[in-house]
């Protein structure tokens, strides 16, 4: 996960939402390393925290920290399949803006503030170039935009099921929340 905001240039501008998605994970990590026997799957660690939390129940704990994990996750799987189905400004083919903002409107914009939906518009003009994007990708490698885009393909097949599996068990455990941060 992390590598891929490294990935996204400006520091400055994707520190915080870096740092977000790993303070989620970090809290994820908690709740199963306090017991992995119990907690061996995310449904176990879900099902615990609604008995556990009652009411409270799924604003807290691991179960509000994946919550918002999916959705980053999400995010960037939706801007790589953006990228990787050739979608692009025809005017700047090499910029990412188009994939980015299309991401966003899937993923995050219902679940964002007018203020975070300004500060997001704001942040794609600090975006790298999509040649750049693809080498930080390739770890510095040089490699053809069509192998990269290949792996991006192969990545995408082997975790989109992964995440749709998680969004299904929050439908239906009944626990997706639809506030706006």
């Amino acid at each position: 996960l992390p590598p891929f905001f490294d990935c996204l240039g400006t520091p400055i501008v994707y520190s915080p939402v870096k740092a977000d998605l790993t303070g989620n994970i970090k809290k994820i990590r908690a709740v199963y390393d306090s017991n992995p026997a119990k907690f061996k799957t995310l449904q176990n660690i879900l099902e615990a925290e609604k008995e556990m939390h009652g009411s409270a129940w799924p604003k807290t704990g691991a179960t509000l920290a994946l919550m918002w994990l999916k959705r980053g996750l999400k995010f960037m799987l939706m801007l790589l399949q953006s990228i990787s189905d050739g979608e692009r400004d025809e005017e700047h083919p090499n910029l990412i803006r188009v994939n980015a903002m299309k991401a966003y409107e899937i993923a995050l914009k219902k679940y964002h503030g007018w203020m975070l939906q300004k500060l997001f518009m704001g942040s794609v003009y600090a975006l790298p170039y999509k040649s750049d994007l693809l080498k930080a990708l390739e770890k510095g490698k040089e490699v053809k935009e069509e192998e990269s885009i290949e792996k991006i393909r192969q990545f995408l097949l082997r975790v989109t099921p992964i995440l749709d599996a998680i969004y299904e068990m929050y439908t239906k455990m009944n626990a997706e929340l639809s506030y706006k941060a």
